[in-house]
This record gives C-alpha cells, structure tokens and sequence, in this order.
C-alpha cells in the first residue's frame, strides 16, 4: 500500500470537501447568494486546497504535533488535535482568498462594504468552526473509505 498515493487522495477528497462547504458558507453568510459567486469561489478555493494538500505533509505534520503534545496517536484527543492543526493550515489561506475576492468584486461594482479587516475576521471565525467540524468528522470517514478501496487497513 503506497502511503503517498493515499495521501494524495485524502488531500484532493479532503480539499473538495472543505472549499466546498466553506464556500457555501462564506457565499451565504455573506447575505449576497449568487451561483456564480459559489462556482467562482469554490473552484478558487479547490484550487488553493489542492496546492496545499500536495506541498504540506499534514500527515507527518499532525503525527508530529501528536508525538510532540505527548498524545497516544488515534485517540480522541489526538484527532482533535490533528483536526485542529490541519484546520490552522487550511482556513485562514482559504478565507483569505476567499474574502479578498469576494471584497474585490463588491467593491468593483459599486457596492459599499465593510472595512476589509472587519469583512475578513468576521469570515474567518465562522470559517475557522466550520473548517474545525469538518476535518474532524470528514477525515476518519475518508480515510477509512481509502483505505477499504486501497485494500489495507487503517493504522
């Protein structure tokens, strides 16, 4: 079973998952729903998640940050803490992105708008528990199906 290969697929299912939920909820939260507003940001999003996902190791990473905190890999509060160091990872470049695009197009077209800063921290928190609740519930479920598929098992 090539450790890498799985990987790669975690990082493409794991980076679809979240630019798509994260977009939804930054598109909504916004108050300013458009489809092409979603597309636009989900495709940006999905493109940054996957650059992230196949230049930072976040197996190795978390596994790390696991060993370093003293915790007994595969516990609750090992996943909480690798949830919480991939989601520290991901969400802020996400957000970034995300609210700097969206702030753009509002305000090339006209439209009055909060104070960056303001827009971009707003967004960030809520992204941040979204962001949070996803890895922890979506990783365990994708990795259990990679490994099924892949014919090895969890370790």
């Amino acid at each position: 079973m090539n450790m890498k290969k799985i990987g790669m697929q975690m990082s493409i299912l794991m980076g679809i998952s979240m630019s798509f939920c994260l977009s939804l909820t930054g598109v909504l939260s916004s108050g300013h729903f458009t489809i092409p507003a979603f597309l636009s940001s989900f495709i940006i999003s999905t493109i940054i998640s996957l650059i992230i996902g196949f230049f930072v190791p976040m197996k190795k990473v978390s596994d790390t940050a696991v060993e370093k905190a003293g915790l007994t890999p595969h516990t609750l509060k090992a996943r909480l803490l690798e949830s919480l160091i991939s989601d520290l990872i991901y969400t802020p470049v996400l957000t970034l992105c995300m609210t700097g695009m969206a702030y753009y197009n509002a305000v090339s077209h006209g439209q009055s708008m909060p104070p960056y800063l303001l827009m971009f921290l707003k967004s960030l928190l809520l992204s941040m528990i979204v962001g949070y609740v996803l890895i922890f519930l979506l990783t365990p479920v994708y990795l259990k199906l990679i490994m099924k598929k892949s014919g090895g098992k969890q370790d």
